[in-house]
Order: structure tokens, then sequence, then C-alpha cells
């Protein structure tokens, strides 16, 4: 997106000047504005994301332990998580904030979340054909913003409850359609029908839905929760401090929860460990190292919290550390200037963050990390610096990245919705 101040791009939807206005109301009921600074700490914290993803795609393994190791473990499953719920956050800036547009701009609004979530199911499913280790996730964020659309318009209050009830029922939905897929042959018979599964040379709707690293089903409530903090003033001092108790509440109740259940709840521990080729089951409650499933997925699978287990506890923990970032990130934009200004560079990548995304994984296809052909730690410091000298050059002379420039060129048609 862009500001009338220096230009802050949204996640993967960057919206123009014009789109980021509420709709037209009356002076005695309009809202003030947010203000373009702090929106800069938005851009710091997809930033981050980026370099989190960086760190889980070409980063040494969390093995080697230490603060180092820690950091690294940290960013798995969470960075991507931040990542959606920025998302939803441009969603809010595409369709009006504070208020949503109505009328003829809410149409054209709509139609342009409607073709950039296309792009983005295209643009990652052409990535995902270049067979490289990273399981991306643009196809997944495309149709996940299709399916939030509806809530546009809802106040903040009807968006958190639907967000806290979709993180506390669709974990559960998921497995029991998960179940199925292993158990019964209906998945094979949609796709086998599914045109996008033929195109894509993938399992399609189904994948995307299901079965896929990122799930929609799953991965709405971020970017729901994303959402609610669109349609919040963080140009109010106590916002990004409540931003922060809730985010710390949701953490400790999304690891603490699975820490306490694997040891109470009688074999939990051992069926875990059981069901996964990792370590013993005792990072389960947070951390990746437990493993995959590898002999299909027992009940007790929902008490864990690890990264991208698609449980209701490992959503509600990613989505406090997400709150986290985002608290700290507007603070620091808002308080502290000079932390800000050394922060540039981050920033700048956020504000080209699609860009940014894609190159990392054209590169990783060209130069083969995952082959390690140069040390992990080196190759993400140079992946790190890399883009955060050319966002720097970049955004010093344009007010979008290239491929945001071009996701925004695609949606020009809808100026013509009536």
């Amino acid at each position: 997106m862009t500001h009338d101040a220096p230009s802050v791009s949204t996640a993967l939807s960057p919206a123009p000047a014009s789109e980021q206005g509420s709709t037209p109301t009356t002076a005695s009921t309009a809202a003030p504005a947010p203000s373009a600074g702090r929106l800069i700490g938005i851009d710091l914290a997809r930033g981050l994301a980026v370099f989190g993803m960086y760190a889980a795609h070409v980063g040494p393994d969390p093995s080697v332990g230490g603060p180092l190791g820690f950091v690294l473990e940290l960013a798995r499953g969470r960075s991507s998580a931040l990542f959606a719920l920025l998302a939803g956050f441009s969603l809010v800036l595409i369709t009006g904030r504070p208020h949503p547009r109505t009328g003829r701009a809410g149409r054209q609004a709509v139609g342009r979340i409607l073709i950039r979530s296309a792009v983005l199911v295209v643009l990652g499913f052409a990535l995902t054909a270049l067979d490289t280790d990273v399981d991306v996730i643009l196809a997944f964020y495309g149709l996940t913003f299709l399916a939030v659309l509806p809530l546009y318009r809802l106040r903040v209050r009807t968006l958190a409850a639907i967000g806290a009830a979709s993180a506390l029922v669709m974990p559960q939905v998921l497995y029991v359609i998960r179940q199925s897929i292993d158990n019964g042959d209906w998945s094979d018979t949609v796709i086998s029908r599914d045109p996008l599964a033929r195109i894509s040379d993938t399992d399609g709707l189904v994948e995307l839905l299901f079965s896929g690293e990122y799930p929609v089903l799953t991965w709405m409530p971020f970017m729901i929760v994303g959402m609610v903090v669109a349609r919040l003033d963080l140009g109010r001092a106590k916002v990004p401090a409540r931003l922060a108790l809730a985010g710390g509440g949701l953490a400790v109740l999304g690891y603490g929860g699975p820490w306490l259940a694997l040891r109470l709840v009688p074999h939990a521990h051992a069926t875990v460990a059981a069901a996964t080729d990792g370590d013993s089951g005792a990072s389960a409650w947070w951390s990746d190292t437990v493993g995959y499933i590898t002999d299909g997925t027992p009940a007790a699978w929902l008490l864990v919290a690890a990264p991208h287990s698609q449980t209701t506890f490992s959503i509600l923990g990613n989505t406090g550390v997400a709150l986290l970032v985002v608290a700290a990130c507007v603070a620091v934009t808002a308080r502290m200037p000079r932390v800000t200004r050394l922060a540039t560079p981050v920033a700048a990548v956020g504000m080209i963050s699609l860009t940014a995304y894609v190159l990392h994984i054209l590169a990783i296809y060209v130069v083969g990390m995952e082959e390690e052909t140069v040390p992990a730690l080196v190759a993400l410091l140079a992946f790190i610096a890399t883009a955060m000298l050319l966002a720097t050059a970049w955004t010093r002379r344009f007010r979008r990245g290239p491929l945001e420039y071009l996701l925004h060129a695609t949606t020009r048609v809808t100026r013509h919705i009536k």
C-alpha cells in the first residue's frame, strides 16, 4: 500500500493510497485515519516475517542449539502465521479502514480482492512447480483471502468472536476430514475431477483446503485476527499494550496447554512419540523436532502445538506470538525514532514482501540451497543482507515492489465496476 508520507506496502496485496480510506462519512461521525507512522510498524513486522521464512527455508537446523537454535526454532511455523495475520490486515486496508467501503467503492474493493486472490493462487502453483523443498504458501493465502472476504464488513467484536470460534472448531473439523481422506477414496474422486489439480499436477482444492501444509480451514483464524487488528486504532497509545497483553495470554494458553496436557493426559505423550519420527515427543508442545506423523494421526495429536500441527493449541500459540511481534513493532516505530531508522531496511523488505518472498524461492531453485552448497548460516545471512539492500534501494525510488506493482496493475480493470 502507499501513503501520503513515504509509502508502506501491504502484505501480499499492495493498495494505493486511494484504497485505504474509509467510506465517506460526515465530519461529525468520521473516525481519524490511522497515521502512516503507525503502519510503518506493520511493515517492520512483515519484514521480520519474511526473514523468519528465510530462516526456516535456508537457515541452519535448530538442532545447533543455544540462542541461535532457539531463534531458528521460533521462526518455524510462527513466521508464516505472522505473515497470514498481516495478510488479513491487508485485506481490510483494501476493503476500507477504519470503516468498510459500501456501494460502488465496496464492489470495486471486492473485485480487487478476487483478482489478487486468483493471481496469488496461480503464482503459488507456478512456484510449486519448480519443485524446491519449500512448501510455497501463496496459493493457500490466495484461497484463504476468498474464504474470509465475506467477513470484511463485520464489526470488531463479531470478527473476534468468529476468529475465536474458528480457532476452536476448525482444527477438529480438519482432523475428521483428514481421517476420512486417509480412510476413504472420496478425495481421489474429487481430485480426479478437479481441473485445478490436473493443470497444476497437485491435489488441487483438496490440498489447499485440507491436506496441504497451510490448509485454509486452519489458516483462516490468522487472517481473521489480522482483520481485527486492522480495525483497531493503532494510533492510540493503549492499543499496542492491549495487543501485547492479548498476545501474551494466547501464547501462554497455546503453549502452556499442550505442555500440561502431554504430561497429565494418560498415554498422550507416549502416543504422540510413537506416531512421529522425531524426538521422544517431549517437544511437541511447541517445536517441530517432534517430527512428522508417520502412520495415521492419533487423537492425542490434537493436544500438541508443534508448528504446522493444525491444532487449536498451535493456532492460539502462533497467534499470540504474532500479536506480540505486531505490538512490539508498532510501539517501537511510535516511540523510538532512532531504532525505527535503524530498522528501515527491515521495514523496506516488508514493503515489497511479495517480491522478497518470490525472489527467495527463485534463488533457492537456481542455486540449489536444499543441497547446502554453502553453510546454512552464511546462506541465511546472505539472503537477509541481499533482501535488505535491494529493498532499501528500490523503495527509495518506487512506491511498490516489482511484483506488487504487477499485482496492482491486474486489478485496474475493477475501475469499470459500477
